[in-house]
């Protein structure tokens, strides 16, 4: 029986210490990746990519003060930029160490594509639930604008279905003032998706401020919308009015709204007679309308 050769190519083809140097310094380097390093906190940037815009200043001077007692646990993620470092994962950790007064932060480098340093920031974003639902809906439209993803390769990526990234979606097509209330915790998820059935965007704003201001739930904010729906008239336009007469009576309407800072309508009857209707939301909101009138 013959003997099996027991020695690699690499000891019997003669290789230049070139390319031996290169090999061993890509193993050192893959090596240094699964290493954990101690990194001075200040030699680390944040990501601007990074999904989540907000951090809640109590939750870090909780975070920093644990840390203080024991330190941070688990390492940070991140990416080398030249002299420096860019955060991969856990800004959360290197924000709340800096509070608590740390000089170095326990890290892990890893060499990642961009592509791949948005998903990872998304995921676990995601799995720690640190996103607003504005936030959460922006980073996936920019992972499917900037790198052409698809639904569904995103939804497979990220662990989600379909259909939980398509309504999150849905969201950006709010008013940003809605979305900003979103963002700010004066709406749910679920309040945002209802107000989506108002496609008039100051009704969209109005309507808004009064499920906050009132505390209506989501069903009763479904309700309010169905309401709008079937009360709104069917068009702007008036029957036997020219489209002059009309837009005099869409100036002042917007003049009035201007001023008011509210919802106005002019409803036009005959021989020039009509009324001028204000929508209001609340008790402060007709008491602050009240006073420009009177003045």
């Amino acid at each position: 029986m013959k003997k099996g050769l027991g020695r690699g190519l690499d000891s019997m083809i003669p290789v230049s210490s070139s390319v031996s140097e290169k090999k061993e310094k890509k193993q050192a380097d893959k090596q240094d990746e699964l290493k954990e390093i101690e990194i001075d906190v200040s030699l680390i940037d944040p990501n601007g990519d990074q999904p989540r815009k907000k951090f809640d200043e109590d939750e870090l001077l909780e975070l920093s003060e644990s840390i203080k007692q024991h330190g941070v646990i688990e390492p940070v993620i991140l990416a080398k930029r030249g002299k420096r470092y860019e955060m991969i994962a856990g800004e959360r950790r290197w924000r709340a160490a800096k509070k608590a007064g740390l000089k170095k932060i326990p890290a892990v480098i890893r060499d990642y594509t961009e592509k791949e340093i948005m998903e990872i920031s998304l995921i676990e974003n995601i799995q720690r639930q640190d996103l607003n639902p504005i936030e959460e809906a922006r980073a996936y439209n920019t992972l499917l604008k900037a790198y052409n993803m698809k639904q569904d390769e995103l939804a497979e990526r990220i662990s989600k279905s379909r259909t939980a990234i398509t309504n999150s979606l849905r969201l950006l097509k709010l008013d940003e003032r809605v979305m900003k209330m979103v963002e700010d915790g004066m709406l749910s998820e679920g309040h945002a998706r209802t107000l989506l059935g108002i496609s008039d965007k100051d009704i969209q704003y109005e309507t808004a401020y009064k499920v906050f201001d009132e505390k209506l739930s989501v069903r009763e904010t479904e309700k309010l919308v169905k309401k709008l729906a079937e009360d709104k008239e069917p068009d702007d336009k008036k029957d036997g009015m020219s489209e002059s007469e009309q837009r005099a009576y869409e100036s002042y309407e917007n003049k009035i709204k201007d001023y008011i800072g509210s919802k106005v309508s002019i409803h036009a009857g005959k021989n020039g007679k009509g009324k001028i209707e204000i929508s209001y939301y609340s008790l402060e909101e007709l008491e602050r309308i009240s006073d420009l009138i009177l003045s």
